[in-house]
């Protein structure tokens, strides 16, 4: 039966949509190469911590550019650094104050699966260690002999236990004005009051706590006036709109041995949440620890922060726990929300994250707090 109300409804519906479907088109159009990364529509992008972050993104970008997974972008973008000579990541790195480079890492993927490692020895590429743990066992995290023990089971080759020719110098010179000298059973020894004591709390008694094992411990800086703790933290966003994140580093140059940073733990110095954003960390990894930061950024960005607003809010969080000791520390975050929006914030000036995505390639100088 023939409807007549039904059929002018939809004759003035379909007239309306019509009119505005014109209107529409008649407009200018959009300028596509001005909008933030979408994730429906599938535009990668990549960031990474510091100027090292430049050949390193290119290194995951070969991954993103080609449809593939945030996950193996990240493994394989901070391999490149890995790979490099450089001060604080990978074995050509700077060694802990007994003279051995130890390597922490630690990777997670858009469903919450993470892997990590600590004080890993003589595996050049401690972030795909990491991965395996992550994918071959019930655990989260491996250190130690044991990390490495895993590492050789599943067929990464055991490098030489030797430095670099840079790091052999650096640590050859830090052993000069230290005087360190490695005592056994450090554990027992007491300083002149019966407790142990930092040089860093008494740069006078330096000579003394080196002498008696205690000391002295990593330098804030080195000598170049660079900070002693750096770190390739990568985050990434592939073509499906998934997130995964990577950290890897050395630690502190001559660092006390056994010394862990914020880098190989998840929730400080990376975290992965993929209805949110992803977030990694770098700088004084105990003053990351202490707020859970990469974590709490992501937590910041849930509430409706931007990745910048995020980064400062958490960077501020350790401000107001160090006090007047923030104006001596370095720590920084970055972070990249699920719309593809990215941002970073410092307690000192100086810090840039490399970024790479369809449209450009470069360092972007963050704000800092001081």
């Amino acid at each position: 039966m023939f409807n007549r109300r039904h059929f002018l409804q939809s004759s003035v519906f379909s007239s309306i949509g019509l009119f505005l479907g014109k209107k529409a088109a008649a407009g200018p159009a959009p300028d596509l190469s001005r909008t933030i990364p979408d994730p429906v529509t599938g535009h990668p992008i990549v960031i990474s911590t510091w100027d090292t972050g430049l050949a390193a993104n290119k290194g995951a970008w070969e991954v993103l550019s080609n449809n593939g997974r945030a996950l193996d972008a990240v493994e394989a973008g901070v391999k490149v650094t890995e790979s490099s000579l450089n001060c604080c990541v990978g074995l050509g790195a700077n060694p802990d104050r007994d003279g051995i480079v130890t390597l922490d890492a630690c990777i997670m993927d858009d469903q919450g699966n993470c892997g990590s490692v600590g004080a890993l020895e003589r595996i050049k590429h401690p972030i795909s260690v990491a991965r395996r743990v992550m994918e071959k066992t019930p655990h989260v995290m491996l250190v130690g002999p044991g990390a490495q023990q895993f590492a050789i089971a599943e067929g990464f080759p055991l490098e030489p236990q030797e430095l670099s020719e840079d790091a052999k110098k650096a640590y050859e010179q830090w052993l000069k004005k230290s005087e360190y000298k490695p005592v056994i059973n450090i554990e027992n020894t007491k300083s002149g009051s019966g407790h142990p004591q930092s040089s860093l709390d008494h740069p006078q008694d330096s000579l003394p706590l080196a002498q008696n094992g205690h000391g002295p411990f990593a330098p804030a800086r080195f000598d170049n006036g660079e900070w002693n703790h750096d770190t390739i933290g990568m985050v990434a966003m592939d073509a499906s709109g998934n997130l995964s994140g990577s950290c890897t580093t050395s630690g502190m140059g001559f660092k006390m041995r056994g010394r862990l940073g914020d880098s190989p733990i998840i929730g400080a110095g990376l975290f992965v949440d993929n209805e949110v954003g992803a977030v990694t960390a770098t700088g004084q990894g105990e003053d990351v620890i202490r707020i859970c930061g990469s974590h709490t950024v992501v937590e910041y960005m849930r509430q409706g922060l931007s990745p910048e607003q995020a980064c400062k809010a958490a960077v501020e969080r350790i401000v107001r726990i160090k006090k007047e000791k923030a104006k001596d520390i370095q720590v920084a975050f970055i972070a990249l929300n699920k719309k593809g929006e990215t941002g970073g914030y410092a307690i000192q000036k100086g810090f840039s994250y490399a970024i790479k995505n369809n449209n450009e390639e470069r360092m972007v100088d963050v704000k800092s707090y001081f």
